[in-house]
């Protein structure tokens, strides 16, 4: 297991080249300490595991890694399913003006189409996603003040990955001179 920069992991979910809206994702608090787990999951790219916190209000921090090659059913019954409530997105800015351009008119189009017509908030937040072409999005079990029971789940799955992926933070958050994240 190769535990690298928690941005790193992101551009490898960027990158992976896989559909873009099958990826699901389960957030939280850190079981111990200060920061956020999150596990992205996808069947053909596989299941990412990340630990941040923030270091002030300018600065996140953290780290991650791959902890499975393939989304399996086991691992993929602790992720939400398609109709959950909550939603992500992993997105990358525009690489120059005229992409910004034409990513600005696909939305434009995709918001008048939505404002004419009755819709579902999150086949417009799905259409919202391509018209920016977010190579990752999708369903998302999220507790901002506490943990999902799936998060303690996946954490006894990847038991492994989740202490060494603590061990690495502590020593970020200790490196910073930084006993409590930034609220």
């Amino acid at each position: 297991m190769r535990i690298r920069e928690w941005q790193d992991v992101l551009q490898d979910v960027t990158g992976s080249g896989v559909d873009s809206q099958g990826w699901r994702a389960v957030a939280g608090d850190r079981a111990r300490g200060v920061g956020e787990e999150l596990y992205l999951a996808h069947p053909r790219a596989g299941v990412y595991f990340l630990k941040t916190y923030a270091k002030n209000p300018y600065q996140v921090r953290g780290v991650g890694t791959q902890v499975a090659r393939k989304l399996d059913d086991e691992i993929g019954s602790f992720l939400p399913e398609e109709d959950a409530g909550g939603r992500f997105a992993v997105q990358s800015p525009p690489e120059d003006e005229d992409q910004a351009e034409t990513v600005s008119k696909r939305l434009e189009t995709v918001l008048e189409t939505h404002a004419d017509a009755p819709t579902r908030p999150q086949d417009l937040f799905d259409d919202v996603m391509d018209a920016l072409e977010s190579p990752a999005f999708g369903p998302m079990e999220y507790d901002g003040y506490g943990r999902p029971d799936e998060l303690d789940d996946l954490a006894t799955r990847f038991e492994e990955a989740d202490e060494l992926l603590d061990a690495e933070l502590e020593d970020l958050i200790e490196t910073d001179e930084v006993d409590r994240g930034f609220m």
